[in-house]
């Protein structure tokens, strides 16, 4: 859980500076480069980006029940304000896996980024490393760990950026262990605060947004540059090149969208795009990554040799039942997100909202717990914080704002959803993350209750 952070007079608050700073621009008629409202900010990724992409980005498993329902958790509950609390200044400050930080929010790894912006992740990261927000590093990223960690520490400002790392790495467990340590070793060698383990994608949810298009950015070369740039994973490519083993479950039409996509694997694969286009490698590259970045055969047994293999605090993303976040910490896990990955793998899932409200009545209040998904205001966030998260983690949002604007629009989502959490903590009497945990709320509709599966005869 989180520590008691005083807060400091001489800073302005988030709420007010942001304001201030809409407020003057607005006087010379200049507006935010994105909008402030989450429903005006999606509209607006969703005219800026591509089908493909916004297919990616904003899709969901099935029917998207469980996209919905994160909403709808958030939006039953209701604050009850409270007056003349005194509250002058509030610190949005907070300490996560004893990692002194600025706000209690992250952002979220998104994958294959470069569906809405070739630099997407260094964008990110610099906007990430401005705002003093850790970014959670895609395993499924557009550019190397390496660099997208010096492009979040190079935008940090000496002196006014809290003591946390600026990065964490998510990991995916691939079928291939030698790959699995060697993506460990690049995430401690690059300064990563934490290793974030996600558990809900063994294999890829059921999504129709994508399927009806017939589109996976990893089968174009995008979203594996984690892969294409380790040494691991190459000698596993040019082994299976010399074996003459060929991944995929057929042939490829040659077509002019074929021809395309081959142009896409070229330009994304390291090197330069013509001699790529002469060489095997790349398309290689991309069927050796489909066949062994996620291991179905993950385990309990296989996550706790975790705390074996590294250093880092060890972060289990997906828990969603309050036995597996027993499990989780039995095994070695020093925090973990209630999540279900933005409803994009089960259909009808658990809400994570109402999931951590569940975990944390099981296991108390001592283990770090973060949240994700259905996250979209700093309203949502400070809710989140009273139903018992350390922090929250904010996922499309941010790349919302990276179609619209780029580094400036990722930079202003975050400025805009901690605004709007300060400004929530001083209209209710919070003085600090702590203060959250006495907000009232109150819940509009009932809450769901437990069933099981099995039909009684």
């Amino acid at each position: 859980m989180e520590t008691n952070h005083t807060p400091d007079p001489t800073q302005p608050s988030a709420g007010r500076a942001r304001q201030d700073t809409i407020y003057r621009s607005g006087v010379s008629g200049i507006r935010p480069a994105v909008p402030t409202d989450a429903v005006g900010l999606e509209r607006a990724a969703r005219r800026t980006m591509s089908r493909k992409a916004w297919a990616y980005i904003n899709g969901s498993a099935g029917e998207g029940r469980t996209h919905d329902s994160n909403r709808a958790a958030f939006d039953s509950y209701r604050i009850v304000p409270r007056m003349a609390h005194g509250v002058k200044e509030r610190s949005l400050s907070t300490t996560v896996l004893g990692q002194e930080l600025s706000s209690p929010l992250l952002l979220a790894p998104v994958g294959a980024g470069a569906l809405v912006h070739p630099d997407s992740d260094l964008m990110i990261a610099r906007a990430a490393g401005r705002t003093d927000v850790p970014y959670v590093v895609s395993n499924q990223g557009s550019s190397a760990l390496e660099d997208i960690a010096a492009a979040c520490q190079g935008a940090r400002t000496p002196g006014k950026s809290s003591e946390n790392t600026g990065h964490w790495f998510q990991l995916y467990w691939s079928t291939d262990e030698q790959l699995v340590d060697n993506l460990i070793a690049r995430a401690e060698d690059s300064g990563a605060g934490a290793l974030v383990v996600t558990l809900d994608t063994t294999v890829l949810g059921w999504r129709p947004q994508d399927l009806n298009l017939g589109s996976l950015p990893f089968s174009r070369g995008q979203g594996i540059a984690q892969y294409t740039s380790d040494n691991r994973f190459l000698r596993i490519v040019r082994q299976r090149l010399r074996d003459k083993v060929s991944g995929g479950t057929g042939g490829v039409r040659v077509t002019p969208a074929a021809v395309a996509s081959l142009l896409s694997i070229a330009r994304h694969h390291p090197g330069p795009t013509f001699r790529n286009l002469l060489s095997p490698e790349p398309r290689a590259s991309v069927e050796t990554f489909l066949d062994i970045y996620s291991n179905p055969g993950l385990d309990w047994d296989l996550l706790a040799t975790l705390k074996q293999r590294t250093s880092l605090p060890v972060v289990f993303k997906g828990i969603l039942h309050p036995d597996d976040a027993e499990r989780a910490f039995d095994v070695g896990a020093d925090a973990i997100i209630v999540s279900n990955h933005g409803g994009r793998q089960v259909d009808g899932a658990v809400a994570s909202l109402d999931a951590l409200v569940e975990v944390r009545e099981r296991i108390g209040d001592g283990p770090t717990v973060l949240l994700d998904s259905g996250v979209r205001t700093g309203r949502d966030v400070a809710v989140a914080l009273a139903l018992g998260a350390d922090a929250v983690l904010l996922g499309r949002p941010h790349m919302y704002g990276l179609a619209v604007a780029g580094e400036q629009g990722v930079r202003e989502v975050v400025e805009n959803v901690l605004a709007d959490l300060d400004l929530t903590m001083a209209l209710v009497g919070a003085p600090d993350i702590a203060g959250l945990r006495e907000m009232e709320l109150r819940r509009s509709v009932p809450a769901p209750s437990r069933v099981t599966a099995r039909r009684q005869l």
